[in-house]
């Protein structure tokens, strides 16, 4: 709740401005009853139309300053409010993108995505009605108060009825309605959730022929949002016709009363009239007053979801005083690297040492669950290491800022993910300024010019969000142009050529030879082929380094190489290999 209030300070200055107008339209509002009184009592009685043109005037020019406070403060009032949920939706946005992976296994990307719209908008609206009525109410209320005591101190006892009857009403909402508000935001997490998960995996589902369990599994969580709200409104849709109700009855209570008043000649007519209407603005400040204090517990939750994820202090930052790598070749060194996951009892990796030279290829193999992927995420830091030291050119990566550190590193991730908008705008993605010729050259050596002449509009032609209207193979050798107009001094390929034909995956790797071989190559693979023509090999099986040489050193020296080679060579290829 702290971190959320602190995006009101620089609107102080406006809270000010709404005090000031606010303050004006209340008095305003309380002046017009007692004119309409003293036209009632001394010029519609006697007859007077000077004094009730006059008067009527006065009532005129209070009514417009009333109307041009109000304006002013709403105004003001929804610019705060609008600035304070963009800032909000900005800082949300600026943390989740610099989490690390850590942190973002801690909240589910529904639940980021619900405290970014909903829990901000909630905030917004709550904003707006403080800033309106959360001032305006209780001036309004209290003036109404003094104001209806100055008219008759012999009615006053009718405005303390009704305070009775409002608050008992309000009461029993309050005890009903507040414990449903965390329920719900909860439950429409889940909703989001099954949603996503519905969208993202609609293949698999048409698949396995699961739609009507699908459609079963959101029922249920539908089911509970609506039986929430459905809760929540019915008592609301209680509460008004009964608050109405009350000030109905308290408005027929207050002319039966005032009328055998004025039959006594203890009151005047407009007097009772004043009284009533000051009367209805004591009700309305207190029902006010009341939907603030229902809207505030709702925005208070909601302002304690966001400030959960404002909160986070990210386990990796850059270094206070970073160092810089100056003329970088793209060396990349593990000392005695140890990895566990946070909370994690066993470890991931073990004592991983090894160096990839620039010039050179170094690829990575071993079984599923083996930790290649966790190793290759050590070198751009999406995960900082247990023990040991990850070195790029003599600089250990937690040293050098993130920027720097990211700006050396084509990274291709081992799923290939693309953006919407145009091919080339996803190329462009790492190097903004890159030229149509470097694009060209990059897709070529990517092995997906072919395609992209296909194309009606070439590298113009719009990618859909997500990458859908394109191929696996084709998303995988985009991913890998990506990469390549950056020119950087390293390359990491995360398994990104498992979606590739042995004739791409070989051509590709041939172009990649030429076109980079100056920087250093890092290949994740699970293919024996796509490897074998590597500088250096490391083999990984349950986090150790159990091997570590060329193709042909490690068919003779290591077993477990030998097992995935025999279960993807012919014996023709295998005897070849070693020889």
């Amino acid at each position: 709740m702290k971190t959320v209030l602190k995006y009101y300070k620089p609107y102080i200055p406006f809270v000010g401005l709404i005090i000031v107008f606010l303050f004006c339209q209340a008095m305003c509002e309380l002046l017009l009853p007692g004119y309409m009184a003293k036209i009632i009592d001394l010029g519609i009685i006697k007859g007077d139309m000077g004094y009730i043109r006059k008067t009527g005037l006065i009532m005129l020019v209070i009514a417009a300053a009333s109307a041009a406070s109000a304006i002013c403060a709403n105004g003001l009032g929804a610019r705060t409010a609008a600035g304070v949920s963009r800032k909000l939706r900005k800082s949300l946005f600026s943390k989740v993108t610099a989490f690390s992976t850590e942190e973002l296994g801690t909240f589910s990307t529904a639940s980021l995505i619900t405290r970014s719209t909903n829990d901000v908008q909630m905030i917004q609206q709550a904003t707006v009605m403080l800033l309106r009525m959360a001032i305006f109410a209780p001036i309004m209320g209290v003036g109404a108060v003094f104001m209806a005591v100055k008219t008759s101190l012999a009615l006053s006892w009718t405005v303390g009825v009704a305070l009775i009857c409002v608050l008992v009403i309000i009461g029993i909402c309050f005890v009903a309605i507040l414990p449903k508000f965390k329920v719900m935001q909860e439950k429409l997490d889940r909703v989001n959730l099954i949603m996503k998960e519905r969208l993202e995996g609609t293949l698999v589902v048409r698949a396995f022929n699961t739609e009507k369990k699908e459609e079963d599994r959101f029922d249920v969580a539908n089911l509970d949002v609506t039986g929430i709200n459905r809760f929540v409104n019915k008592a609301m849709s209680l509460m008004m016709p009964s608050l109405t109700f009350v000030m109905s009855g308290v408005g027929i209570l207050i002319v039966w009363v005032g009328a055998h008043m004025v039959e006594a000649q203890n009151l005047l007519i407009g007097d009772m009239l004043a009284y009533l209407q000051y009367a209805m603005h004591v009700i309305m400040s207190f029902l006010f007053v009341t939907m603030i204090f229902m809207m505030i517990p709702r925005a208070a939750v909601s302002a304690g979801r966001i400030g959960k994820v404002l909160d986070v202090v990210p386990t990796i930052i850059d270094p206070e005083t970073p160092e810089v790598i100056e003329n970088g070749q793209g060396k990349v060194e593990f000392r005695n690297v140890t990895f566990r996951y946070p909370d994690a009892d066993s470890r991931v990796l073990a004592e991983i040492s090894f160096v990839a030279e620039p010039g050179k290829t170094t690829a990575i193999i071993g079984g599923t669950g083996s930790g290649k992927s966790t190793l290759i995420n050590l070198i751009p830091r999406f995960y900082d290491v247990t023990e040991g030291q990850v070195l790029i050119d003599g600089h250990d990566v937690r040293n050098v800022a993130m920027s720097q550190l990211r700006d050396e590193i084509g990274y291709v991730p081992q799923k290939g993910l693309l953006f919407s908008g145009t091919i080339a705008d996803n190329l462009r993605y790492g190097k903004g300024d890159a030229t149509d010729e470097e694009l060209m050259e990059a897709l070529d050596i990517a092995q997906a010019t072919e395609f992209i002449k296909e194309k009606p509009n070439g590298i113009d032609e719009m990618v859909a969000q997500g990458g859908t209207n394109v191929s696996g193979g084709q998303k995988q050798r985009l991913s890998i142009a990506r990469a390549l107009v950056k020119r950087p001094k390293l390359y990491i390929f995360d398994d990104s050529f498992s979606a590739l034909d042995f004739k791409t995956d070989k051509a590709l790797r041939q172009a990649l030879a030429e076109k980079v071989a100056g920087s250093t190559i890092i290949i994740v693979a699970q293919r024996i082929n796509t490897i074998m023509d590597a500088d250096q090999i490391l083999v990984l099986d349950d986090g150790h380094l159990v091997g570590k040489g060329t193709h042909r050193e490690l068919l003779n020296t290591c077993e477990v190489y030998q097992e995935i080679a025999l279960s993807q060579l012919s014996e023709e290829e295998l005897e070849r290999g070693r020889d």
